[in-house]
């Protein structure tokens, strides 16, 4: 990589770590804060669908205006809308304030995927998935600062941590608008705006997944997000009714598994694709996985679980990068942004479904039933995969390339 690229990563590794500290700092707080103001716990709970349903919404859509008009405006209208969401909730003094907020953070909440379309622009097919593990990489370490910074913010006021959010948002939108430069080219954008198959339509965006080598991958990354997030927001129930942790040791794992994501997707994943090829990748990361969530539906105790969360990390942060590489090779250059942004769509309505579903299942089958469903969903997906992804020929076959791949929605 030359040295301009190096700086776009840096920036783009700096706006991501930044998104997500004030992010993953009031996410821990928001039920107590919400509770201030006469919350129930249904309403908690609908605070997050409303911001789930607003990203379902909205990802798509950014990612496919800015394959028109470029990455860096919508990531400017993108961080305003943050910015904005934070302040609301930093300033709320009824609860229909705070659902306004989470609303518009879940309406303007297509940065990441524009980053990782930004990423896509600037970084060729062999560095790419190197390139997106930044992403995963500030993405742990979002996870291991942010909550922490928020409980120690939140002794001065439940409001102050979204207030301090909001100060990192703008923090983010002065540096992306006197830093950051636009990473598509005239040309590419006129293109995209030529091109009929980047119209904004949710009709062409469902008929992605019927295209022969983009609907595998997002058929994909649909059933292990799905299998991922039932283990992800089931977690600190499991430990608390299974292993009896208390709440400094569960966050002592949590830590643990955020370092082991830095890893991972900071160092582990460039050197794993410079020597394999990314669907074979894709393959063994989907068999660890059903392994490792298995193993974790049946642990024992804590340190039996320490071990089983190792590849646990390493499968997800696999899965995670390379499929997002995957997919913005068989797509055209400025189908980019809409394709990632249908696949961060897919993502959110997992985080729709599965914590309502893992909830249920701990409370009335058995504290081994959210694993064992995982590892079932991820088992079906190494089928799956075997079918669809790795039986397709070293060289990629005419349906596959993105000179042709469009022709299947324009």
């Amino acid at each position: 990589m030359d040295k301009d690229i190096k700086r776009r990563l840096g920036l783009i590794f700096g706006f991501v770590l930044i998104d997500l500290l004030g992010y993953s700092l009031i996410l821990p707080l928001l039920p107590y804060y919400a509770e201030t103001f006469g919350a129930t716990l249904t309403l908690v709970g609908l605070l997050g669908t409303v911001n789930a349903l607003g990203q379902l919404i909205a990802a798509p859509t950014i990612g496919r205006l800015s394959d028109r008009y470029g990455r860096r405006p919508l990531l400017i209208v993108s961080i305003v809308g943050t910015l904005v969401s934070f302040t609301l909730l930093g300033v709320a003094r009824s609860l229909p304030v705070i659902f306004l907020s989470r609303i518009l953070d879940g309406l303007f909440g297509g940065d990441i995927s524009l980053a990782r379309a930004y990423i896509t622009d600037v970084t060729d097919e062999k560095n790419r998935a190197r390139g997106l593990g930044i992403i995963g990489a500030a993405f742990g370490l979002g996870f291991i600062v942010g909550p922490a910074m928020g409980g120690l913010l939140s002794r001065f006021g439940y409001n102050v941590p979204a207030l301090f959010a909001a100060g990192l948002s703008a923090l983010n939108l002065i540096a992306v608008v006197l830093w950051l430069p636009e990473s598509l080219s005239p040309e590419q954008r006129a293109d995209a705006r030529q091109n009929p198959g980047t119209r904004f339509s949710f009709r062409l965006l469902a008929k992605a997944l019927q295209r022969p080598c983009v609907g595998p991958l997002l058929h994909i990354s649909l059933l292990y997000s799905l299998a991922f997030t039932l283990f992800q927001s089931n977690f600190a129930l499991y430990a608390k009714t299974r292993l009896a942790l208390d709440v400094q040791a569960t966050s002592f794992v949590l830590t643990y598994v955020g370092i082991l994501s830095v890893l991972v997707q900071g160092f582990v994943i460039g050197k794993l694709t410079a020597r394999f090829r990314e669907r074979r990748l894709i393959f063994t990361g989907t068999i660890m996985l059903t392994l490792a969530l298995l193993g974790w539906a049946f642990a024992p105790n804590l340190w039996v679980l320490l071990v089983v969360l190792a590849p646990t990390a390493l499968a997800a942060g696999v899965l995670n990068t390379v499929l997002t590489s995957q997919l913005t090779k068989v797509v055209r250059r400025e189908e980019t942004g809409g394709t990632l942004g249908l696949s961060a769509s897919l993502q959110t309505f997992s985080q729709i479904v599965a914590p309502g579903l893992g909830g249920a299942l701990l409370e009335n089958v058995g504290t081994w039933s959210v694993g064992l469903l995982g590892a079932l969903i991820m088992a079906w997906t190494v089928s799956f995969t075997r079918r669809k992804v790795l039986s397709q020929p070293d060289d990629t076959d005419a349906n596959c390339h993105p000179g042709n791949v469009s022709a299947v929605i324009a």
